[in-house]
């Protein structure tokens, strides 16, 4: 019987969804490329690149202060946010690199850093890539993680 009894307390737990994450604030790096390599003759391929702050709490706003893009080398190419940005509930705040401006690379990246006075729940980040050229198109995206300072 206790066998049983713990078989399915541990089906019930795998089964339950994780909870999403609760925070105060974060930094977090969202890898992204304005650029791929394509073809025989390793080509560039540019691209558009947007990144997407999303507020995941439903009662809550979080305050954006700070959007860095960074280049394959790591230098930073430009500061994308000039005044912090108070995000709604599920609000979203989108940021483009145009699909000409290669300044970041095959490497590029952001720095995103968001806070709160409560904890709330943890904002998706992620970047979408999206290019086309004559019949040719690819699009993917990338999800940011936080990191330590």
């Amino acid at each position: 019987m206790k066998r049983i009894l713990l078989a399915a307390v541990l089906l019930l737990a795998l089964a339950t969804p994780a909870l999403a994450g609760v925070s105060r604030g974060q930094l977090i790096y969202v890898p992204c490329s304005s650029y791929i390599y394509h073809g025989v003759k390793t080509r560039a391929f540019d691209l558009t690149v947007t990144l997407m702050v999303r507020n995941t709490d439903p009662r809550k706003a979080i305050t954006v202060t700070a959007v860095d893009y960074y280049g394959s080398d790591g230098r930073m190419v430009r500061r994308m946010l000039e005044t912090v940005v108070t995000l709604p509930p599920l609000a979203t705040r989108e940021f483009v690199v145009e699909q000409n401006d290669a300044s970041g690379g095959a490497g590029a990246s952001f720095l995103v850093r968001w806070r709160s006075d409560v904890p709330v729940n943890e904002p998706v980040v992620e970047s979408v890539m999206i290019g086309t050229s004559n019949s040719q198109g690819i699009s993917f995206t990338s999800r940011g993680v936080e990191i330590k300072e």
